[in-house]
């Protein structure tokens, strides 16, 4: 529309306000075509739309809400409207004059506002300084998280102080706001980064920077503590790529934890070799003076100090540093070559070839090769049609630190001989000579070859980590064909055909001076399951990438990869000795070949994808999914920083046990061991969680995905099939999932005597807990959230006082006022546990459409309140 018919438009000057009752009465009608129409035409009769528009909007409340309104269809409309009339912008005075009038109400917009009404009234292009003063204003209000996002949307980060910005953000828990506020801007991520790692010196006293935000409302302090903020801090560098350097307080601490790791598989464990442990340790400590006191200390506590003197003097430690009794011990030594042994751990070394899985080929037939014209020669008989391969990767293990693992030595098992690929020195070679393709492109047609079986455990892992080391191979699985992953006949093994679990073979020797005896798993338990004994893992944590390796690393690498094609020869052999179906090489060799997707699953890596698939059947088939199962059938263990997901679960009845902030990580394959139950966890910790249970009883969910998503992915892969009964079964405080079901005239009564009852008494519950965790989507008073309304067995009320029997206390101060006169509420429900009130509302609706995906059919078409 040109400027003249635009002004010619203007005459009849439309009251905003009376188009504003004319939409109204469109929208409550639910006619969105007349009133889209109506808006076009409206705004074409306005003498000044975009001052329309706020007048429209400061006279009506409906837009401040989440979710599609009136004020956002009408504020969009104009949007659209104004890129068909570009004559209709303002400038000058009367575009600040509007700017400031917007700015007023930004605070108070929902999301999804916020873009349209920058991008209509040009805020990008107002004064910063004034921009910047609105922004700091909002802060002094105790608006932090509204303060943060309109600096987001106008961009504001460079010009503020991201530690003043971040901290309250921080304290109310919505650290995924703070990684947003810094994610487009380097030099912000660098000074947040800083800021943190400050934060988490030793001698740092975190109260000082939550004492000015005392009276911050949904304040949670503990999210401050140097755990929470140690994994925080490693997951931006790894999502920002910032150099580690930048944050040596982290650095150590997890330096540290890596310590002390190594000495309890060295001293407790007794599973690492001197050789081995000597490798990390130097990797860990290096020149570290503040790493070196603490491994002499460590080496004081496992043992003498003659030991502790021969590791200061390698470490380079100052003798000053050192215990009187280490520094004594240190002027007594004479210089030698090699660290000695510092204990007697190793007496089991005699017994190994008895125990432990052997090779049955000679040693020069294991070849580890560092050139190109070697290499050529492993792959002439490598890529021969009718070729049964052995396929393994070893990488250096990460021990929690920022980055994907890069694969150091690819092993390649034949009949009689077996390749060791020194990866990084062929790769490096392959680049200087200007060929580097040359390598990727014979590992590609070796994988793509469907006349060459490969063999191997886990391979999605292993060809993750291949990718993280050569981009050129990212699509490797993809092109895949002719590869058996053992995995799945590790997990049929471990499964009965009536589809329960076998327990896993245990050696018939013990040897106590090797220490806590940990039980086989992964292949190591194949290999003995199959071939009568398991795999010596000893050299497993070993560094490969220093050169030259080790005797017993390479001996360790190439039975890693040999015992694939014993294995797999033994099967097709007789699989109905290990009660596998008599089709087993068919099955195996022939649906996977055609099939590669099928076979991902969750093993050597560090983040599996979502879709990894577990085995949970008798069939051979790894593409079948897992039975269907009840949300009381799944039972789970969430690691830190999962909180939201675990309440998810918990609000779909499955038996969910949550770490807290504070608990280290290996806490949760505790749990898991213990109670049976699944491990959730993402990140980086998967690679040390996984490790120590069961295939398959660890999963890592995606950490980008909101909360309700994470559960959707949980729910789908293990195929856990909720009904509306499921709904609201268990607590999500607490996770009981018993109730006591009380009428609104009796909580009336509980909630009277409450209010008489002295404030010591209802300090003094033992049973009484915080009402602080909210059901996600909830109203922190848990609004909608009912349970399941049976009279739990061995519950009651105790008199006029608002407790449970085992003195458990209601929480019946939690309920807001006015629910309680809310008619259609005519019972309410008790958690037996914790206490917890809650009562029918809208949430269940959210629910139910929220996880639709998941929900079966269960013959109910009523509501768990309505069959209370």
């Amino acid at each position: 529309m040109s400027q003249d018919n635009y002004s010619s438009d203007q005459p009849t000057g439309q009251d905003p306000l009376e188009l504003l009752q004319t939409l109204q009465l469109l929208w409550t009608k639910q006619e969105l075509g007349k009133l889209k129409e109506e808006i076009r035409r409206g705004f074409a009769r306005l003498e000044d739309p975009l001052a329309a528009l706020l007048a429209m909007l400061e006279s009506s409340s409906d837009w401040k809400g989440k979710g599609h309104s009136l004020g956002y269809c009408i504020t969009t409309e104009l949007q659209l409207w104004i890129k068909a009339h570009p004559a209709v912008p303002q400038s000058g005075t009367k575009l600040k004059k509007l700017q400031a009038r917007v700015l007023g109400m930004l605070s108070q917009c929902p999301a999804n506002l916020l873009d349209p009404l920058i991008s209509i009234y040009q805020l990008h292009t107002a004064d910063r300084n004034y921009l910047l003063e609105h922004v700091s204003h909002l802060y002094l209000q105790g608006n932090y998280k509204e303060a943060a996002m309109l600096s987001i949307k106008l961009k504001l980060q460079p010009y503020q102080d991201v530690e003043k910005m971040c901290t309250p953000l921080l304290l109310q828990d919505k650290a995924n706001l703070v990684e947003e506020y810094v994610a487009e801007y380097p030099e912000v991520q660098r000074k947040l980064l800083q800021t943190l790692d400050t934060w988490c010196e030793p001698s740092f006293n975190i109260r000082d920077i939550i004492r000015p935000y005392q009276g911050l409302s949904k304040c949670k302090p503990e999210k401050l503590n140097r755990r929470v903020l140690s994994k925080l801090i490693f997951r931006l560098l790894e999502r920002f790529n910032v150099d580690s350097a930048l944050c040596p307080n982290v650095i150590n601490q997890r330096h540290l934890r890596t310590l002390n790791y190594l000495f309890y598989k060295r001293f407790v464990e007794k599973t690492m070799t001197e050789e081995n442990w000597a490798d990390h340790i130097q990797s860990t400590v290096g020149e570290n003076r503040w790493l070196q006191a603490h491994l002499v200390q460590s080496l004081l506590r496992h043992c003498n100090a003659r030991g502790a003197a021969r590791w200061a003097r390698h470490c380079r430690v100052p003798p000053e540093m050192l215990p009187q009794a280490v520094a004594e011990e240190l002027q007594k030594l004479h210089i030698q070559d090699r660290v000695e042994e510092v204990t007697k751990a190793d007496n089991y070394e005699a017994s190994k070839k008895k125990d432990y899985y052997q090779l049955p080929i000679p040693r020069e037939n294991i070849h580890f090769l560092q050139t190109w014209e070697e290499t050529l020669r492993c792959w002439e008989k490598v890529l021969q049609a009718g070729q049964v391969v052995g396929v393994d990767m070893e990488w250096k293990p990460s021990f929690g630190m920022v980055g994907k693992p890069r694969v150091a030595l690819l092993q390649l098992a034949l009949k009689d001989e077996v390749f060791l690929l020194d990866l990084p020195r062929l790769l490096e070679q392959a680049e200087a000579e200007g060929a580097k393709e040359k390598l990727p492109h014979f590992i590609q047609m070796l994988y793509s070859d469907a006349a060459i079986i490969k063999l191997g455990y886990g391979m999605s892992g292993d060809l993750s980590s291949l990718a993280a080391t050569c981009s050129a191979l990212k699509d490797t699985e993809k092109q895949m064909q002719g590869v058996v992953d053992l995995l799945a006949v590790d997990k049929q093994l471990q499964w009965g055909k009536d589809g329960r679990k076998v327990d896993g073979l245990s050696l018939e020797h013990s040897h106590e001076e090797r220490g806590v005896r940990q039980p086989e798993r992964g292949l190591s338990l194949l290999v003995q399951h199959v071939l009568g004994k398991p795999l010596d893992k000893t050299e497993q944590l070993s560094n490969w990438e220093k050169r030259p390796l080790r005797e017993e690393q390479i001996l360790y690498a190439a039975s890693d990869a040999y015992c694939l094609l014993e294995i797999y020869e033994r099967l097709c052999k007789d699989p109905e000795s290990f009660g596998l179906s008599s089709d087993l090489t068919e099955s195996l060799v022939g649906k996977q070949s055609k099939k590669p997707r099928a076979k991902k699953q969750l093993n050597k890596q560090e983040a599996p994808s979502p879709s990894g698939q577990e085995f949970q059947g008798p069939r051979m088939e790894p593409s079948r999914p897992p039975a269907p199962i009840s949300p009381q059938e799944f039972s789970v263990v969430c690691d830190n920083m999962l909180q939201g997901l675990g309440c998810y679960l918990r609000c779909l009845g499955v038996d969910v046990r949550l770490l807290d902030n504070e608990d280290d990580h290996r806490k949760a394959a505790e749990i898991a061991r213990q109670e049976g139950r699944v491990i959730l966890t993402s990140g980086l910790p998967y690679q040390t969680l996984r490790s120590q249970v069961g295939e398959g009883r660890c999963f890592s969910v995606n950490c980008s995905q909101k909360a309700k998503d994470q559960a959707l992915q949980v729910l789908k892969h293990f195929n856990v099939q909720v009904s509306l009964g499921d709904i609201f079964s268990r607590c999500q405080v607490c996770n009981c999932n018993k109730y006591l079901k009380v009428p609104r005239e009796r909580m009336k009564q509980l909630v009277e005597s409450s209010r008489r009852v002295s404030g010591e008494h209802s300090a003094g519950c033992p049973g009484s807990r915080s009402c602080g965790a909210t059901v996600p989507g909830c109203d922190t008073a848990q609004a909608g959230c009912a349970p399941h309304g049976e009279q739990a067995e061995g519950t009651e009320l105790c008199g006029a006082a608002t407790g449970l029997a085992g003195d458990t206390a209601l929480q019946v101060t939690a309920i807001p006022p006015g629910v309680l006169d809310r008619a259609e509420l005519t019972d309410f429900y008790c958690c037996t546990c914790c206490g917890k009130v809650f009562w029918e509302g809208s949430h269940f609706g959210r629910v139910v459409s929220q996880f639709q995906d998941v929900l079966v059919a269960s013959g109910d078409t009523q509501s768990i309140y309505e069959r209370s």
